[in-house]
């Protein structure tokens, strides 16, 4: 079984897990193209070991770049940019250090990470 993502207008809209012959007598009346998505693929890296397929799982929402043969999760803030690698949004700031207990959450007004108290 895989999992294949219909994408219409370049936007994820559905998702769901078939063999592939499934394809070959399943009629679509609704507009868009199923593209195959791994599961264990973020960032572009399988998370197994394998393969990586289109960088990341698909997603409802997610748009697939053509161009880059790739799905791209919604930006989450407008200050965030692209990694053109992974296909994942980046902060211009790096998350504060990760051996912490403690959590920051985005705060967009000032670009920054805060301190979830």
């Amino acid at each position: 079984m895989a999992h294949y993502a219909k994408v219409k207008d370049n936007i994820v809209v559905q998702i769901i897990v078939a063999e592939e012959d499934f394809f070959e007598n399943f009629v679509d009346e609704t507009p868009g193209t199923w593209i195959q998505t791994s599961y264990n693929t973020r960032g572009g890296i399988h998370t197994d070991g394998g393969v990586p397929l289109r960088k990341n799982f698909a997603g409802i929402g997610f748009s697939y770049d053509n161009f880059r043969d790739a799905f791209i999760p919604p930006r989450p803030f407008l200050s965030w940019t692209l990694n053109e690698d992974s296909c994942l949004w980046e902060p211009p700031v790096a998350y504060p250090d990760a051996d912490s207990d403690e959590q920051y959450e985005w705060n967009e007004e000032t670009t920054s990470w805060q301190l979830i108290v």
